[in-house]
């Protein structure tokens, strides 16, 4: 597969797995089968209940629907590789495969991203001004905000395998990881990474700090117009529907945070924590999602609940 003589480019990558937990990749592999399954029903039952519900066919809840359709495409793009090394020990993938579950894991999250900053969007304009959300969130709107989310996603990432491909790879191909992440194959080049390390990271940043600025932005505006409301009752009402939302921002970029920080400056943190605060990253925000949104969303949790009731007065 590599011979240093005649610098033959590998043609494949090894995952690891958990490093040092190896072991016990049978065990690791129960939590990340429930979360896979729990994010498949809890996504596919909130995008029915939309889709059946003509009381939920609403700005809101149709991003919601972008956004559980986007959590079963990144739980697939992960898991289906992790529990194939955790089950069968299927460590081997393609070059060209690994830089496509790279592509795909990195813009889903990028998507996902833009997807809160939407959701935080149509807050603000139906508590800042609720006269005119019907006039500004029209569904031609929800769709042009998640065709620029898509576009931009797509876009951003694009590079990051442009810019691999262009590498050579001679000697190393074991990947200390679970999945194909940008930086892990990076550093497995056997050249200078400096753009790409540069680009990778400087795209990150401007995900991250423009859409975490335009939320919290979003949400200063809300909060200086409830708290601008006489009543009580209202102001709960107002914060209320903010909820489910602000729980989905801290379950995706508190994990992301973490992972972040443990791979650039913890140096003293173990491999395997590093990728285990990667790999819950991708897995726990999709599984939560749908159960946020189920309890806090009243309309979808009534739906939900009245479908199940229904099914077994016929079983009965």
């Amino acid at each position: 597969m590599v011979n240093n003589t005649t610098h033959h480019y590998i043609s494949y990558f090894y995952l690891v797995g958990i490093p040092g937990l190896e072991k016990f990749h049978s065990l690791i592999s129960i939590p990340v089968c429930l979360l896979f399954v729990l994010t498949l029903l809890g996504n596919s039952i909130v995008i029915a209940t939309i889709k059946v519900e003509p009381s939920l066919h609403q700005p809101m809840y149709f991003f919601l629907g972008m956004l559980g359709m986007n959590d079963i495409f990144l739980t697939c793009s992960t898991s289906l590789k992790m529990l194939d090394i955790f089950w069968f020990n299927e460590h081997w993938i393609e070059f060209d495969v690994c830089l496509t579950q790279m592509y795909f894991i990195h813009m889903f999250c990028a998507f996902e991203s833009a997807i809160l900053v939407a959701m935080a969007f149509d807050r603000f304009v139906a508590i800042c001004i609720p006269l005119h959300y019907s006039t500004i969130l029209t569904t031609t709107m929800v769709i042009k905000l998640g065709v620029v989310g898509l576009s931009r996603a797509v876009l951003i990432v694009f590079p990051c395998p442009l810019l691999i491909k262009r590498l050579p790879y001679y000697t190393s191909y074991i990947i200390p990881h679970a999945y194909c992440e940008h930086m892990a194959v990076v550093k497995l080049a056997s050249a200078n990474t400096l753009i790409n390390r540069a680009y990778g990271i400087s795209a990150a940043f401007a995900v991250t700090i423009l859409d975490i600025w335009l939320i919290a932005t979003s949400y200063i505006k809300i909060l200086q117009a409830v708290f601008r409301l006489s009543s009580q009752n209202a102001r709960s009402k107002a914060l209320g529907t903010c909820a489910a939302h602000i729980c989905t921002i801290l379950a995706f970029y508190t994990p992301a945070l973490f992972s972040f920080l443990t791979h650039r400056i913890g140096k003293n943190v173990s491999p395997s924590v590093h990728i285990i605060l990667a790999s819950l990253y991708l897995l726990v925000p999709p599984t939560v999602n749908p159960l946020v949104y189920g309890v806090k969303t009243k309309q979808i949790r009534d739906r939900v609940l009245s479908l199940f009731s229904h099914l077994k007065t016929t079983e009965g």
